[in-house]
C-alpha cells in the first residue's frame, strides 16, 4: 500500500533502493529506525516529565513499548508513571 504523501514515482525508487540494500541493510536500517524511534520517544518522556531520573525514563517508555498489562507482570514492583 503506498501512502497518500507519497507518489508512484517516487515509491518505486524507494523500494528500488531497499531491494539494493539486501537483507543485511534492510535489518541495519531496521535496527537504526527502531533506536531513533526509542531516541525520539526517550526526549518526548523527558520533555513531558523533567523530573524524571534515567531509570524512571526508561520505565516509562518500557510501559509505551510493552504496554501496561505486560509491564505490570514484567515489572510487578515499578509504578505506571505517565509516559
Amino acid at each position: 500500500m503506498r501512502p497518500r504523501d507519497t507518489t508512484p514515482e517516487s515509491q518505486a525508487v524507494q523500494l528500488e533502493v531497499y531491494r539494493r540494500l539486501g537483507a543485511t541493510g534492510r535489518a541495519h536500517l531496521a535496527a537504526r529506525l527502531s533506536a531513533d524511534t526509542r531516541q525520539l520517544t526517550r526526549a518526548g518522556i523527558r520533555s513531558r516529565h523533567p523530573a524524571y531520573t534515567e531509570a524512571e525514563v526508561d520505565g516509562a517508555l518500557r510501559r509505551i513499548l510493552y504496554g501496561d498489562d505486560l509491564f505490570r507482570r514484567a515489572w510487578p514492583g515499578c509504578p505506571l508513571l505517565a509516559p
